[in-house]
């Protein structure tokens, strides 16, 4: 359960079709005959803010003895695409001595800067300055694979004498170099002496530094080893167990008989009913995780399975005896259940006697009533059909993927018909092979994206099925991409009218830094960028605002600077709050004088309900003809179960009906913005905000019956109409409602899908969050989406 191209298994390297796994080695192996590395990787060159106008790929001779590179070939392909290695590659000329450095020189970008030291071969390749895959080969002839969606076979890989994959990459040795940038080089540690067969742990992402023959030798004082495989990666993570066994019992061989079938071992319950027992079971590998920041240990899997569908044939192994998927092997050890796995630990044995080939078990959601996933623990399967994204809120931190056939998983208080027990049923967990927290690159991406939207979908997912962290999860076995079923919406739909009325939550925009929002400089920036993004996007004449900062609008009108920064000066104004609460966050309005004019000052009200009154305004267009409207924008109590004055209790705890914590604070809220609605004789009133309350609850509910329309429900398709994704589930938290009146005058009403359906991965925050994800645009400028409605006044 952790990064992008980690998880993604280069198991398809070695030949494994969909239907088996046969018999071969889990990665091919990596030419060995050669101590020459690759020991620099710059793809910025001549791009903006680059040191350098060129790309360029360095080598260095690890050795002991010159090695010459006539007739050989360094050879790139993107990251994820479907391009081979052969169609960008470069000839190489010329002998290493020992610690030497070689210079290639490659294309030139569109922004001349410094040049590059004398190169030593020159080449054509365009390199990403992001992302991409890099070969050192043995041979001027080009590889007619990439490693992913065409597979190189053990011959191909035979001539690869070394390998780098750097950021978003899906094939690499071990894990993927740093992501870089137009300023950054991937660059070998130890002047170019480091070599683990691991790109992540061999590579750091620094300033260009270039060097070429001329440079003074290196030597790395003795014979090092030769650059090992590319290492296989899914993802997942069954848990750490005890520290594993290096080598099988001397006395276990081939010929010690097994005592028992997997399927004994796993029984039909959850729990082994040999928990506790020395065993020897025989099975065919599976999924092999042993690499660093992995299991521990691999699965094997009974080719024969015995007549009682509810036993598993798959079985996890903790131990570092080495071993590769199609491995026939016996395994001795004592069965234990381990956070809910059943699995052989420690093993005390491991025999390989031979190979074999498991057929994916198929698998189709939803799942039979009464059926559970226990029964296929540790076994290789296919998930049948589509399967689509409906959470990736920890995909940046574990490498999880909440799935769902059928389509997302929905908030069943936000709509009708919401079957949660089948929905259950027909949900898995993808994960990504690793317990690596936080890892430089995302394990997943959709195709043309460097990310995954909530809705993409896979096909026929195989992978090993296992336990771990309370819930099953697959981790599968070979490289793929989501199909991009839910891509991004580049403006908002059209709704018409003549005034535009916008309603967003900020999330938390704070000008004071380490308090709700930005904790430096640089991440307030960022954040600023994105709000402008977003805003200018929806290009509102009136907007409410939630979760702006109460510090006497230094952070609102700072917000409407930058806005018109960017739209021109004296496009936005912002109408200052009269009450604004005792919250640290307040509601907030912004319109543009242009086009409408506040009628009357701003009101709110006194209501002790509210720790963050509404915010009341009454508009006309600016021209002066037409009717005027009043907007409210709303904060309603969250749903969370505790606030300043403690935990809820009585009537604002949970109830168990799907409410959540507060329900009948939001009740009481609602009223209350009723009854302000009837003090002030509003007419032609627009209720906006953050409800906190899904579509089919009691405080929408209320309001309704107090004569408000909802306009999403009127004019949002049902499939569309969600603002936020909780727990794997989407509804609609954020709202726009209308009275009889007004909703006469509404041409249309969208939710822009910019915020909810993105990894929060995305945001402007620097923690954790891989640099090459963050752009200024409106993506992930939330956690809520942005509501617009259109008005003919």
């Amino acid at each position: 359960m952790r990064a992008l191209p980690r998880a993604l298994a280069i198991i398809a390297t070695a030949g494994v079709t969909a239907g088996t796994i046969a018999a071969l080695p889990s990665t091919p192996a990596v030419a060995a005959q050669s101590t020459v590395v690759i020991s620099q990787v710059y793809g910025g060159g001549g791009n903006s803010g680059a040191p350098f106008t060129n790309d360029y790929i360095e080598l260095f001779n690890r050795g002991a003895a010159p090695v010459s590179v006539d007739g050989w070939s360094v050879q790139y392909t993107s990251a994820s695409g479907t391009g081979n290695f052969s169609a960008n590659k470069t000839a190489l000329t010329g002998t290493l001595a020992p610690g030497q450095y070689h210079l290639v020189q490659l294309a030139a970008g569109t922004t001349p800067s410094g040049a590059l030291p004398t190169p030593d071969n020159v080449g054509t390749i365009n390199m990403s300055g992001t992302a991409g895959k890099v070969a050192l080969v043995s041979s001027a002839d080009g590889l007619a694979c990439n490693g992913s969606t065409a597979p190189c076979t053990d011959d191909q890989m035979a001539l690869v004498a070394d390998l780098v994959g750097y950021g978003a990459a899906n094939f690499y040795k071990g894990s993927p170099a740093p992501g870089l940038t137009n300023a950054t080089a991937a660059i070998r540690k130890n002047g170019g002496c480091a070599d683990s067969g691991d790109n992540g742990a061999d590579f750091d992402a620094g300033a260009p530094a270039p060097r070429n023959a001329a440079t003074p030798p290196a030597p790395c004082g003795g014979e090092p080893s030769p650059s090992t495989s590319p290492s296989a990666s899914p993802s997942s993570s069954p848990s750490a167990s005890p520290s594993p066994t290096a080598s099988p019992t001397p006395e276990a061989t081939c010929d010690t008989p097994i005592t028992h079938r997997i399927a004994q071992v796993q029984g039909s319950g959850d729990v082994s009913p040999l928990a506790g027992t020395d065993v020897r079971v025989e099975g065919v590998v599976v999924g092999a995780y042993q690499g660093v920041g992995q299991f521990g240990g691999f699965y094997i899997q009974d080719p024969t399975p015995d007549a009682d569908p509810a036993t598993s044939e798959g079985l996890f192994v903790y131990s570092s005896s080495p071993v590769k998927v199609g491995d026939r092997v016996r395994v001795s050890g004592k069965v234990v259940e381990y956070n809910g796995l059943t699995e052989i630990s420690p093993a005390t044995a491991v025999n390989v006697c031979g190979t074999g080939v498991i057929t994916p078990t198929k698998v189709k959601l939803p799942l039979k009533k009464g059926v559970t996933f226990e029964r296929y623990e540790g076994m290789l399967v296919t998930f049948k059909g589509d399967l689509a994204a409906s959470e990736i809120y920890n995909l940046g931190r574990f490498g999880e993927i909440t799935l769902a056939e059928g389509g997302r998983l929905w908030q069943p208080t936000d709509r009708k018909n919401v079957d949660t027990e089948k929905d259950a049923r027909r949900t898995i967990l993808l994960d990504d092979g690793f317990n690596v927290q936080n890892p430089a690159t995302l394990p997943y991406h959709s195709t043309g994206s460097n990310t995954v939207r909530i809705g993409d979908r896979v096909k026929d997912l195989t992978g090993v099925l296992t336990y771990g962290f309370d819930a099953y999860r697959i981790q599968p076995l070979q490289p793929f991409e989501f199909e991009p079923a839910n891509p991004r919406p580049v403006q908002p739909a059209k709704v018409g009218g003549d005034v535009r009325v916008a309603s967003l939550n900020t999330l938390n925009w704070f000008t004071t830094l380490k308090s709700r929002g930005a904790t430096t400089a640089a991440e307030r920036d960022r954040q600023l960028a994105k709000l402008v993004a977003n805003i200018t996007g929806l290009d509102p004449d009136v907007a409410g605002l939630m979760e702006v900062e109460r510090n006497s609008d230094v952070a609102l009108n700072t917000l409407v600077d930058a806005l018109n920064a960017k739209a021109g000066a004296g496009t936005y104004k912002a109408i200052t709050h009269p009450n604004p609460g005792t919250d640290l966050i307040q509601t907030a309005l912004i319109y543009k004088p242009a086009k409408v004019t506040p009628v009357g000052p701003a009101q709110s009200s006194s209501d002790p309900i509210f720790n963050r009154p509404p915010l009341v305004q009454t508009f006309r267009k600016a021209q002066g003809n037409g009717q005027t409207f009043t907007v409210l924008v709303n904060h309603f109590k969250s749903k969370g179960c505790s606030d300043v004055d403690g935990p809820a209790t009585g009537a604002d705890a949970d109830q168990g009906d799907g409410q959540s914590c507060y329900n009948a604070k939001r009740i009481k809220q609602a009223q209350a913005l009723l009854s302000l609605i009837d003090s002030l004789k509003l007419q032609n009133t627009l209720v906006l905000g953050d409800i906190n309350a899904y579509g089919e609850e009691d405080p929408i509910h209320t309001l309704e019956a107090g004569g408000l329309t909802s306009l999403s429900k009127k004019y949002v398709s049902v499939k569309d109409r969600y603002s936020y994704v909780f727990e794997g589930l989407s509804g609609e938290l954020d709202h726009a409602l209308a009275d009889k009146k007004l909703s006469k005058l509404v041409t249309g009403a969208t939710i822009w899908h910019i915020n909810s359906d993105e990894g929060r991965f995305m945001d402007y925050n620097t923690e954790f969050n891989p640099p090459y994800l963050y752009a200024p645009d409106a993506y992930r400028s939330s956690d809520h989406d942005p509501l617009l409605v259109g008005l003919k006044l």
